[in-house]
């Protein structure tokens, strides 16, 4: 990853053409064939836990697929098709602001609860505080990972994987860094981008770098998958999000081949297991979770990677990443069903039921309320009896 003072010039029609190839690589599976294998039945609820439905919003129009929800303190935010970005009380529902960027949008949002930053499908990166725009920045390619607020700034991590830190009350671009020259696909989905202590890491090809957040610099590089095969599909190979941080343990997904974990203090790899799944993972102390593109989900040790255990019930179904909530581990699928398994043993302990239109994105959790939004634009809060 290079450096560079101006801002990025890779040519945004080459990144795109490869990046719409990519995604549609990350959506081609046994789920779109005429002769898919069907999802099992699942039988009666379990309900071994009590939840229940406490609210829903509708948003006003559809949300697209790999936006993730924003979660600050007690609010949620997400974005719809038509570019719009709306921020939910998860205690209740209510709509606490609404705004629009225009025009549809790549990605979900970032933001430091004051300036919330969204990247448009024109490739500008406008920022807003209180629904006002405050500022906006032309890219040199499109972004399909949410910004990052922190520190005053703005980063933003472009489909080339170059990077670029913005000051987020002027939008003065502070500094630029290149990206990998020869990567032939780029995924069209959320990669890695995230604060750890005084180091921002990102996810380039199949590595974590530990990126000095002033001058955009690389200080360590942690390999967790390498290309393979003997072509440019075969040999794709990039980290998706969400990722999973304890203390200074970060667990990520490489798409399609591995999950490992790093240790960010030192960029030691701990470990590393081959793993066919193209969203990302969570965790706790003890475990790292995630599920293969088949619906297998498996559970990892966090200290050495050793299998806990693999449950093979949701195969067939379209799984997000999952989400670690109190003793469950929480999926949704392609049907709109919202599965909690034992974080001890993948066993089934309830499932929750949201439209047929299908989950768009992993759920999140807030306010002690778990959020899921549905394709069709509605959210669903449910909560503990």
């Amino acid at each position: 990853m290079k450096t560079s003072a101006h801002t990025v010039t890779r040519t945004a029609t080459r990144v795109l053409a490869l990046t719409v190839l990519a995604g549609a690589l990350s959506a081609c599976s046994m789920f779109g064939s005429k002769d898919a294998p069907k999802p099992l039945d699942l039988g009666a609820n379990p309900a071994k836990i009590a939840v229940h439905q406490a609210w829903t919003a509708k948003l006003g129009s559809e949300v697209p697929l790999a936006m993730p929800a924003w979660v600050h303190g007690n609010t949620v935010t997400v974005v719809t098709k038509d570019g719009s970005v709306t921020t939910l009380d998860a205690n209740s529902g209510s709509q606490l602001g609404k705004f629009s960027a225009g025009e549809p949008l790549t990605t979900g949002v970032g933001s430091d609860g004051q300036r919330t930053a969204v990247v448009t499908r024109s490739n500008e990166l406008k920022v807003f505080a209180e629904g006002k725009q405050l500022w906006k920045q032309r890219l040199g390619a499109a972004v399909y990972t949410p910004p990052l607020v922190a520190g005053g700034r703005v980063f933003v991590m472009l489909a080339d994987r170059s990077l670029a830190a913005y000051d987020a009350n002027s939008g003065r671009e502070l500094w630029s860094a290149e990206g990998p020259s020869n990567e032939p696909l780029i995924l069209r989905q959320p990669g890695v981008l995230l604060p750890a202590g005084n180091t921002l890491v990102v996810g380039v090809s199949g590595r974590l770098a530990g990126v000095d957040p002033d001058n955009g610099s690389v200080r360590w590089m942690a390999p967790l998958a390498a290309p393979r095969g003997t072509n440019d599909v075969e040999r794709l190979v990039d980290l998706v999000g969400p990722v999973s941080r304890v203390g200074n343990s970060l667990c990520a997904r490489a798409f399609q081949a591995t999950v490992g974990c790093v240790d960010v203090s030192n960029a030691n790899v701990r470990w590393t297991q081959n793993s066919k799944g193209s969203d990302g993972i969570d965790g706790d102390e003890q475990s790292v979770f995630g599920a293969e593109s088949n619906g297998t989900v498996q559970a990892w040790r966090r200290t050495d990677g050793e299998r806990l255990w693999s449950v093979d019930k949701l195969q067939y179904r379209k799984l997000t990443a999952p989400l670690v909530l109190g003793r469950s581990v929480v999926l949704a699928d392609d049907l709109g069903t919202v599965h909690m398994l034992s974080r001890e043993d993948g066993s089934a302990l309830t499932r929750l039921q949201t439209d047929k239109a299908g989950v768009a994105t992993a759920p999140v959790v807030a306010a002690n309320t778990l959020v899921v939004v549905s394709r069709s634009g509605t959210v669903y809060g449910f909560k503990p009896d």
